[in-house]
Formats: structure tokens, sequence, C-alpha cells
């Protein structure tokens, strides 16, 4: 007890950062935390657009085909006594690989020998709060920071006039809220900006992206005084890494007003290219986050909602399905055509599957139920092998069943892409080293160049 008691007396005489439970600093090069880093290693992709299909589409629907399931229709499978529901929708086979791909996404398939499914993709948790945080920050329990912030952390960003992590939403605040696109623990300036694309202007979009009592000379003044005061508070007290970061995010936005105001503006972009995308929320959305990357935003999340169907699945998910799929189809030729895509890795997919039976054995428009054991992601670019299918589920696609892959699995290969080795990752805090594939993942080399 005494000597606790002198521990205590000590820590008030030593420099807070230097405890074991202290907030860490981030080792920054010179000039800010944003600017580029190097990786572990060189990877093949520089940016990412991350495109969340929140509500778990159904697989056995989109990307794995499953003849037997279509066989047994209406009649009872050994799954949970449930009734069979076959897909209402065809697939087929596309380019020279053969990827076979349903009706639903037929102008992304144009793509196939570009795209890689991974058919046997499983999570922890069946509940759509949990499992889309899950995806997002490879934490079901304990706030950590999203998969975008890691990365940005890792890599800085090569454009220091837009935030390097973006999150492109709709008027709905996003399951699971700032939580997946939060930087948790990390420095607050390595968390995602939100953005309302539906939004009529980009001042509307970005609230705030404008003063309209202040100058910009007048900002410029204000940010210098109060970088003055911190260094002040530095050389007298400590660094502070949160104040720090905080000061930072203020840089940024007071950079943002020239640039985001071009950057959101689609209608700079020719009317071929705006007709390509589709006139849509999605098709904004990824015109947007083509502009982002191709000015050097390293990590762009869009999230496209509403992929929960327990009933009227074969109406509900074709709505769906037709809102992304003239988009990602142009995202992709967009890539290729500006020698974007072999540096940009594309993803698409939610956060589990859905069960081959009928949601309590159906009604007259039958859906499906949430299924952890057996979902299917799929990627397209940098350092990704086009043409490629791995792994399987079973006959029915209700688990899967040959080269799983876990969550941590898929964060710990699309680090790789970047060029990190997702166990050397690390943040330490509270005393511990975390990392975004927690004490787990594997990367899944069948997919890579």
């Amino acid at each position: 007890m005494g000597m606790g008691l002198g521990a205590l007396s000590l820590s008030t005489l030593l420099d807070p950062r230097d405890l074991l439970a202290a907030p860490a600093s981030v080792p920054h090069p010179a000039g800010g935390p944003l600017l580029p880093k190097q990786p572990h290693f060189p990877g093949k992709a520089k940016a990412v657009i991350h495109i969340f299909a929140q509500g778990a589409p159904s697989h056995v629907d989109t990307w794995d085909p499953k003849i037997a399931l279509t066989k047994m229709d209406g009649k009872t499978l050994g799954i949970d006594s449930g009734v069979a529901m076959g897909s209402p929708f065809a697939f087929k086979r596309y380019g020279q690989s053969g990827l076979e791909v349903s009706d639903l996404f037929s102008k992304t398939a144009q793509h196939a020998d570009d795209l890689a499914v991974v058919r046997s993709m499983y999570t922890d948790i069946p509940a759509h709060d949990v499992a889309t945080v899950f995806m997002n920050t490879g934490s079901v329990r304990v706030t950590k920071p999203s998969l975008g912030s890691w990365t940005v952390y890792g890599l800085g960003t090569e454009n220091q006039n837009l935030p390097g992590f973006i999150s492109l939403r709709g008027n709905r605040l996003p399951t699971g809220g700032a939580t997946t696109y939060g930087s948790a623990f990390l420095p607050g300036v390595f968390q995602g900006t939100s953005v309302n694309t539906s939004a009529a202007s980009v001042q509307q979009m970005i609230q705030n992206i404008r003063n309209a009592y202040v100058t910009k000379a007048e900002q410029r003044r204000q940010l210098d005084f109060v970088h003055q005061l911190n260094e002040m508070h530095a050389q007298n007290l400590a660094r502070d890494a949160a104040l720090e970061s905080r000061l930072e995010t203020y840089e940024i936005a007071f950079r943002m007003q020239t640039e985001a105001t071009d950057v959101f503006d689609i209608n700079k972009e020719p009317e071929d290219v705006r007709a390509a995308y589709g006139n849509t929320q999605q098709g904004k959305q990824l015109l947007i986050a083509r502009r982002l990357v191709e000015r050097g935003v390293r990590f762009v999340q869009v999230w496209h909602d509403g992929w929960d169907h327990h009933q009227d699945l074969e109406e509900r998910i074709s709505d769906k399905a037709r809102e992304i799929d003239q988009p990602l189809s142009a995202l992709l030729a967009d890539l290729k055509l500006r020698g974007l895509l072999d540096s940009t890795l594309v993803v698409w997919g939610g956060e589990f599957g859905r069960k081959p039976t009928r949601d309590r054995n159906g009604g007259e428009n039958p859906g499906r139920d949430h299924n952890a054991r057996a979902f299917s992601i799929v990627m397209a670019g940098g350092g990704i092998k086009g043409g490629t299918v791995h792994g399987a589920t079973d006959e029915f696609g209700n688990a899967a069943i040959q080269d799983k892959v876990h969550v941590h699995d898929l964060h710990a290969t699309m680090l790789h892409c970047l060029g990190f080795d997702h166990t050397r990752l690390t943040y330490r805090y509270n005393g511990r080293d975390f990392r975004l594939t927690d004490v787990a993942g594997n990367v899944v080399q069948g997919i890579l160049t």
C-alpha cells in the first residue's frame, strides 16, 4: 500500500505521456500527420473505394448460384426445417473467366475479368447493428477505429486540402452511426468526414464549408494565433496529441473551402460521363468517389442501404441492384480508362448474407432471413486478380465450407493490398498495441495478383 501511494505521488512529477496508460502520440513526419507515409512494403493499391451494401444482400441471388436450391424450391430443407427458396434470377457466365453472375448485376458483370468474388465469407453475429460495425471497424464490442481511419493513419493522404477519409451517405445516418467512420482512440484527424450527397449543393453537403461572417484572411490569422498558443502550451507544459489533432482538423476545414467546392461539383464532368453513372443517388456518389481518389483522397466509404429483404425479395432486391449496377459498372470502366483501377481497390458487399429458405416459411412474396455463416464480397482493382472465384458454400448456400474467409481475413487482405502487414500496423492505447484485425486474420492469397 505504501509503495502504491508513493507511485501515485511520483506520477504527478512525470510527463504523463511516459506513463503506461497515457494516450500515445502518433509519430508523424515533419509537416503534419496526414502527409503521405511509406507502408511496410510496396502496395498495389494507393486508395480504396468501399461500397457498403448495408442490410445484407442475398448472396444466392447475386454472386453465388445454387442449382440444387432451385431444384428444391418449395420443399422442406434440413436447414432449420425451412422451406427452400430458389433464386428467381438467372445466372450467366461472363468474360473469358466465365464468372457466373446474376442478372441483377448484368452491367457490372461486363467487367467479370476484373472481378474477384469471395463466396466463402462469414461473420460472427447476424444482427445488423453489430455486424455493420464489425465490417467497418473489426470489432463487435469495444469501439475501435474504422477501416478508413486505420488506412489514413498508416498511409497519410496525397491531398492536404481534403480529408484523407470521406464517408458518402444519403439523408439517413448510417446504421452504427459515426462509429463506422470514426477514429475511436486514434487521433481525431484520422476519422472520416461524413458528406450527405443527397443535398443539392456543396454548401448543403458539407455544412459550414464557408464562413459567412469572417474572411479567409481573418480565418488564417485566427488559426495562426491558435497555433502560437499551442506552441506556448507545448513548451511550458506538454504536447497534447488530442489538441494537435483538433488543430489539424481546423486546418483541413480551412483548406477545404476552395478544393471541396470543386471536387463535389459533378456538374463539371462532361455530360456523357454523368450519363454513364446515371442520374441517381448512387451514380452521384460513385462519380464523386472517382473524383476524390483522382485528387488523392485515400479512402472513400460509400453507403448504399436498404438491402434487408425479409419479404418481397424479388421486387425489392431488383430495385436495390438497379440502383448500383450501372454506377458500379461505370466506376470500374472510368477508373480503368483513367489508369486508376490498378491503384484503386474497389470493394462491394454487406455485413452478412441471407438464408436459402423462405423467411418464416414465406407467404405470397417471401424474403430471406439473416445468415452469418455465408455471404459474398466482390473486389476489383489494386492488387486483386480478376476473373477469380474464391471459396465456396454448401450446395444450398447456407454456410461457407471451402476456403472460408472471416471478416478479419478480409481486412488483412485489404491492408495487404495497401502495402501493410496487418499484424504490424498497430497503435498503443491503454497499455497495449491494438490493430484492425485484433489477434486474428490471414491474407487471402488466392485473390491477389
